[in-house]
């Protein structure tokens, strides 16, 4: 499967240095590049691309707006988030506007491609500095055994496709396992994000290193 996938940043220099990198992998086709946040959601809505490359920082909303506003009109365009921020504040908000990985521009080429094709494939990548920052919210969150025994109404086979669905395995995985349809796979997962007010997989392994259903 060829990657669809369009380009967000205000330079120039950095887009036409993504574009060099990325033309090189044959699975992956960038159908276009844009400059500002309007473009962004103007192309999001044109285009439909399967991964957006996203800056946070860009002239006239941040990238944070513009995830949110994107993943608002279409849950199935995947965003990573390209950035120099790596800081709490910027990461937690780009998770909760709804995007599938998160990469410094320092990373490596291979780290940045990895996101890309995990995004693209329904999966969370997050780079190792920002992963630990997910562990570090882990360990501040209230551990009481009250907490942890309430798992908000859903069943035990949904207990049991949530563990999965948070350690990363795809419905068809899934089915495997359980000895199930992908179908009755997706009927789950639409009903556990739907009793748990989620709305992206990065909630749903927060919700689940919460409850102590997996670890971090």
């Amino acid at each position: 499967m060829t990657i669809r996938l369009l380009l967000v940043d205000d330079h120039m220099v950095v887009r036409t240095g993504l574009r060099m990198l990325l033309e090189g992998s044959k699975d992956i086709e960038i159908i276009g590049e844009v400059s500002t946040a309007k473009e962004a959601i103007d192309s999001a809505r044109k285009l439909q691309p399967d991964v957006i490359l996203m800056d946070i920082g860009l002239p006239d909303m941040s990238g944070i707006e513009a995830t949110r506003e994107i993943k608002r009109s279409s849950d199935k365009i995947a965003i990573v988030a390209l950035t120099i921020h790596e800081d709490e504040e910027y990461f937690f908000k780009m998770l909760d506007a709804g995007a599938s990985g998160y990469v410094p521009k320092r990373a490596a080429p291979e780290e940045l491609l990895t996101a890309i094709r995990e995004a693209a494939a329904g999966e969370v990548y997050l780079f190792p500095s920002m992963a630990k920052l997910l562990v570090k919210d882990y360990l501040s969150l209230d551990r009481s055994p009250e907490q942890n025994d309430s798992l908000d109404g859903i069943t035990e086979r949904e207990q049991e496709v949530l563990t999965w669905l948070a350690e990363g395995a795809s419905n068809d995985q899934i089915a495997v396992a359980l000895n199930i349809s992908p179908k009755t796979v997706a009927r789950h997962r639409e009903n556990i994000m739907r009793k748990l007010n989620l709305h992206s997989r990065t909630e749903l392994v927060r919700y689940a290193i919460r409850k102590g259903i997996i670890k971090p």
